[in-house]
């Protein structure tokens, strides 16, 4: 499904209240109660729509990213909050029962208890929504802790503003308005239901088991899956999985990770994992043998649907490496002609992973494999420092290599300067994959 296409569904849905409001054909009351009202509306057309946003469905995340698709849940989650917060200021007819006469309260904004108090808890909710989302990082919390407090706080907002809509909403009376919140609530709990109830039932059909562990680098591990069910995962080179080791497949503790390895390896999924916060600190210790869940694939870190670039230039941060790992692997595993780049950074040589077999791709299939240290030793040859616009410039600002295809996986800080970096020299950005989860 195309981008574009994307944004003019969701904008449809967003604005489809707002339309069957105006189609009503009522008086229209003062321009500020206009205003104030029609905020209400889309305000809650776009709270039940960012439920869709998080149902991992993959044939939009594979066409836009995971990443983008995260980030704009968060922006428009805030804009929302925005229209929600000024919703109730902005009303200045007066406030009370309407009189007998006016059936569509066109001379008064109703007041009553019975329809506020929903509107209320849902305006108070939703500020605390965000900034619980906003702040994740400083509180401390675990993760799982804090996606189970999400959810349930975003399904009490969805439910208590359609209960406001029904109840005070003058245009929601009509009944194909108020059948439409109904719908779009249901959704909304639909996608929130897939999520955490459906798609794990649907897992206990396809369990996976640890199949073996290693240490790759300081810190870092290679941990590989096999399957326990007949079949294999279709997927990519380069997209990702959501792991759930050791646990019920209903259960919250599941992190994301690249898979490292190709496609045309075998049924085996490989994944490069480094020791970095509570998901992550006890990888070393599984057993082979344990029990793992596998929801997959997601991402567009892919080459294969971006037409036939001359060559494909990869830039890795870190455990960045993985995704792009895979994809040098199925580019091998495949033959693929192409001249090949490879830019990895990392802090000291200890950390560098998959260091003979990134050394037996250059020597055996002309990979350019550049090697990047900050804190380098006495007798190293490689390149050191960041990966800075100059050193991308240095590789890449050459004509042949104008039209590559550009994968960039790592810090958050690298993409951004990498991507800024090529642009800059003359890449379109349609030729410069990136996926990254931090959304600061």
């Amino acid at each position: 499904m195309p981008a574009g296409l994307l944004i003019l569904l969701y904008l449809a849905l967003a604005l489809a209240p707002l339309g069957l409001a105006w189609a009503q054909g009522l008086a229209p009351r003062t321009p500020w109660d206009e205003l104030s009202t029609g905020l209400g509306l889309v305000a809650l057309a776009m709270i039940l729509v960012e439920f869709l946003l998080l149902g991992r469905i993959r044939a939009v995340t594979r066409r836009v990213g995971s990443d983008v698709i995260m980030r704009s849940h968060q922006l428009l989650a805030r804009a929302a909050l925005v229209f929600v917060v000024l919703h109730p200021f902005f009303y200045i007819s007066p406030r009370s029962p309407a009189p007998d006469w006016d059936t569509t309260r066109q001379s008064v904004i109703d007041y009553g208890w019975h329809g506020l108090w929903p509107g209320i808890a849902a305006w108070l909710l939703l500020g605390g929504l965000v900034a619980m989302a906003i702040g994740k990082e400083a509180s401390g919390a675990r993760y799982q802790t804090w996606r189970l407090l999400h959810g349930l706080m975003a399904a009490a907002v969805a439910g208590l503003g359609v209960l406001h809509a029904l109840r005070a909403g003058r245009y929601s009376a009509d009944p194909a308005l108020a059948w439409l919140w109904i719908g779009m609530l249901a959704m909304a709990l639909g996608a929130l239901a897939y999520v955490y109830i459906l798609a794990p039932f649907l897992r206990l059909r396809r369990p996976w088991r640890v199949s073996g562990i290693r240490h790759e680098a300081d810190r870092t591990w290679v941990l590989t899956l096999a399957p326990d069910f007949v079949g294999r995962l279709r997927y990519r080179a380069g997209e990702f999985a959501w792991l759930n080791i050791g646990k019920s497949p209903f259960s919250l503790d599941e992190n994301p990770f690249s898979i490292a390895s190709a496609p045309s390896a075998g049924p085996e999924l490989e994944f490069l994992i480094k020791e970095q916060g509570d998901a992550t600190r006890q990888t070393g210790r599984i057993a082979p043998g344990t029990r793992a869940w596998v929801e997959a694939p997601h991402g567009h870190l892919t080459v294969a649907p971006h037409g036939p670039a001359p060559g494909v230039a990869l830039v890795a941060g870190g455990v960045g490496l993985a995704p792009l790992m895979g994809i040098l692997r199925e580019l091998h595993a495949r033959g693929d002609p192409r001249p090949k780049v490879l830019i990895y950074g990392n802090r000291h040589e200890g950390q560098i992973a998959y260091a003979d077999e990134l050394d037996r791709l250059s020597r055996t299939t002309g990979t350019e494999v550049v090697h990047v240290l900050s804190e380098p030793p006495a007798v190293w040859r490689g390149e050191t420092g960041l990966i800075t616009p100059a050193l991308l410039r240095a590789h890449f600002n050459r004509p042949d290599r104008r039209d590559w295809l550009y994968v960039l996986c790592g810090p958050h800080r690298m993409i951004t300067s990498a991507e800024k970096a090529l642009i800059e020299i003359g890449i379109p950005s349609t030729h410069i994959l990136s996926e990254q989860f931090v959304y600061d």
